[in-house]
C-alpha cells in the first residue's frame, strides 16, 4: 500500500520515526511521498529519503501556510533538491484563502512558479486547496502545458472535480474524511473515475477515527489500510487500484 501524501518529517514525530516506519512496513505500508512544506524541512526530508530508500519518496514544496517565511533564494534552493532526486515530485504547494490574513499575491506568486517549474522538468505536483477553488482554476486554465497534479486530501465540491478532471486531475483521500459529517466529500469519491482515486494519511494530521493505530492525538502514518480499506467500501474499488493509480502519478520515482 502506497501513502499518497504524508509528512514524516514532522517535528511533532521527532524521536517516534524509527518505531512509526517499522509500523507502517508491518501494516503494509510499502512506500510513501513525504511532503516538504518549506526550506527549512527540506533538509529533513532529503534525510528521510535517504535512510529509507525505496520507502521514502521526497517531493519538495513551498506550502501556502510558510510563503512568509521564504527567502529570496527559495526557488534556487527548490531547484537543487529536484536537481539531487531527479524523480521526486514537486509539493506541497497550492492556495489557501483558509488561513487567516493570508497574502494571496504572494500565494499566487508562489504556486504559479511551483506549478511551471514542475511542467518544465516533467515532474508530478502535489496541490493543498483550501477554500481556493476558483483561483485555483484559474491559475491551471492559465498554462499552456501542466504537470501531472494531485489535489491531495481534496475537499471541494463535485462540480469542482468535474472541471479539475479536464485538466487531468488526480485525487487523494484521507482519513479524516471517515468522520460522519464528511459524508458529502465520501460521495465525491464515489463518483470519480476509477484511475484518478489515490489515498493517502497525510499524517501527522487529518487522523481517521477511531484508528487502527492511535498516536496521542496525532495521525499514525500505519492507519493507511485502514482508511484504504474503507475507501475501497465507499467506491466500490479494490484497493488494488488506489495503489496502481499511484505507481502511475508517481513514476519513475515508485516501480
Amino acid at each position: 500500500m502506497i501513502d499518497a501524501h504524508n509528512h514524516l518529517q514532522d517535528l511533532r514525530l521527532t524521536g517516534q520515526r524509527p518505531e512509526l516506519i517499522g509500523d507502517m512496513k508491518s501494516a503494509g505500508v510499502t512506500a510513501c511521498i513525504v511532503n516538504g512544506t518549506c526550506e527549512e524541512d527540506w533538509p529533513a526530508v532529503a534525510a528521510l529519503a535517504r535512510d529509507h530508500p525505496g520507502f521514502v519518496i521526497p517531493s519538495f514544496g513551498l506550502h501556502p501556510w510558510k510563503v512568509e517565511q521564504r527567502s529570496k533564494d527559495w526557488p534556487a534552493t527548490l531547484r537543487q533538491y529536484l536537481s539531487a532526486f531527479p524523480d521526486a515530485p514537486v509539493g506541497e504547494c497550492g492556495l489557501d484563502r483558509w488561513m487567516k490574513s493570508p497574502d494571496l499575491k504572494a500565494q499566487h506568486e508562489v504556486f504559479r512558479a511551483q506549478l511551471q517549474l514542475a511542467a518544465k522538468l516533467h515532474r508530478p505536483l502535489t496541490i493543498h486547496c483550501l477554500k481556493a477553488w476558483a483561483p485555483l482554476l484559474a491559475e491551471l486554465r492559465e498554462e499552456s502545458t501542466l504537470p501531472k497534479f494531485l489535489l491531495h486530501s481534496y475537499g471541494g465540491s463535485l462540480e469542482t472535480a468535474q472541471e479539475l478532471l479536464k485538466l487531468g486531475a488526480f485525487f487523494s483521500f484521507s482519513g479524516y474524511f471517515l468522520h460522519p459529517r464528511k459524508e458529502k466529500i465520501r460521495a465525491v469519491f464515489a463518483t470519480l473515475p476509477s484511475d484518478r482515486i489515490l489515498v493517502e494519511t497525510d499524517a501527522p494530521d487529518m487522523a481517521p477515527p477511531h484508528p487502527e493505530f492511535p498516536l496521542d492525538g496525532l495521525n499514525h502514518p500505519a492507519n493507511l489500510p485502514f482508511v484504504a480499506r474503507k475507501l475501497s467500501e465507499i467506491t466500490g474499488l479494490p484497493e488494488s487500484v488506489f495503489n496502481d493509480n499511484a505507481k502511475h502519478f508517481f513514476s519513475p520515482a515508485i516501480a
